[in-house]
């Protein structure tokens, strides 16, 4: 099997390289397209990171991750997630969420094993899926009350026993939902009657809006221990998209194959980096609280500008309902790209249940959002 040759670019990729070429022919495009803060990392966080440079902290990390700032992780899910994990055996810092779910397909994953994937979901989980030599196996999501839901019966109908984990991003990329508790217990129950991985990608965890609270699933079903892997990031928490920095904390065994993978790849963050990661983590979080803030702000512009758009419960992406039109969501994209030079991606890029929407992202605010929205109105209308 010729792994390579399977990788697709990610939507985001292949459409940019559409917006490049416009661009370079002159046209001026607004885009709500990208899942990258605006907003600057915190200056605390800054200067932990110059503080350690001037102090020489520039040589190799300890590849599983510098142990200030594993014990800094577990303090932090103890805080925030109610989960304990010991930072000499149970957490590993990765080269941002992207390395760790990687990682994890990796040192799960034998030729022909299947994953159980949500669909629609975040795109860039496909590739490392089959570059383990998996197999996708897409479970269907569905819309109720404006609301993407996954249910328990479209899991089921998934299922093989060659089915080896399941990836769950809460809140969800691209849709918002923000799972509950009682649904992640569901899925926790199915997770170990049918002795499945539960990939938990939590990278959204502080963007939460209204009454809706993210919630780690071990937190709601602690027997679902040994089936259950956290990933995280402080990309989207704390506005540091390019630092590359992330973690892991799950089963002993399943963090020591993947240290394994990570040690020969990788080597994990630069330690600098991680001093800096430490001081995010065990720091002040009122910067965290004041994004929040922000984010919430642009979601209510959204759907005051935008009367298609399905309000999102987590993260700074709201699907617009494009359902019933004559054009598909790709086609529609396209349209606003050419004719009204507004940069979104079509709900059937995340897999089929995502057709008949469009992510619209506010991870940008200012004069870029309002305007985007407004020429995205226009198009739509």
């Amino acid at each position: 099997m010729d792994r390579i040759a399977a990788l697709q670019p990610t939507a985001v990729n292949a459409i940019l390289a559409e917006v490049r070429q416009l661009q370079a022919e002159g046209r001026q495009l607004v885009s709500l397209m990208r899942g990258e803060p605006d907003l600057p990392t915190p200056p605390h966080i800054v200067e932990a990171c110059t503080r350690a440079l001037r102090n020489g902290r520039t040589g190799y990390p300890d590849n599983r991750g510098e142990k200030s700032f594993r014990e800094a992780v577990a303090r932090k899910l103890e805080r925030d997630n109610h989960l304990s994990y010991d930072p000499g055996t149970e957490i590993l810092a990765t080269s941002g969420a992207t390395f760790g779910i990687y990682a994890a397909l990796q040192a799960l994953l034998s030729e022909g094993d299947e994953v159980l994937l949500p669909d629609p979901i975040y795109d860039a989980y496909q590739s490392p899926i089959r570059l383990a030599g998996g197999v996708i196996r897409p479970v269907g999501a569905e819309i109720e009350n404006g609301r993407f839901v996954l249910p328990m019966e479209s899991l089921e109908r998934a299922w093989t026993p060659a089915v080896k984990a399941l990836i769950l991003n809460t809140p969800w990329n691209p849709v918002g939902t923000v799972f509950t508790a009682a649904e992640l217990e569901r899925i926790g129950h199915f997770c170990e009657r049918r002795n499945v991985m539960l990939i938990s990608d939590e990278i959204y965890e502080t963007i939460t809006y209204g009454e809706h609270r993210h919630v780690s699933a071990l937190a709601t079903m602690p027997g679902l221990r040994g089936h259950y892997l956290h990933i995280n990031s402080l990309s989207k928490t704390y506005s540091m998209t390019g630092w590359r920095v992330g973690y892991c904390a799950g089963p002993a065994a399943l963090i020591q194959r993947m240290f394994m993978i990570l040690a020969q790849s990788s080597r994990g963050p630069a330690t600098f980096i991680q001093d800096a990661a430490a001081e995010a983590l065990a720091g002040p979080q009122e910067c965290v609280a004041a994004m929040q803030r922000e984010y919430a702000n642009r979601r209510g512009i959204v759907l005051e500008t935008l009367e298609t758009a399905m309000a999102p419960e987590g993260g700074f992406f709201a699907m617009a309902d494009v359902r019933g039109r004559k054009e598909s969501s790709d086609e529609i994209r396209k349209r606003l790209l050419h004719e009204n030079g507004v940069v979104v991606v079509h709900g059937a890029a995340y897999g089929r249940a995502g057709e008949g929407t469009l992510r619209v992202s506010f991870a940008s605010g200012g004069e870029t959002l309002r305007e985007g929205l407004r020429q995205l109105r226009e198009g739509l209308r």
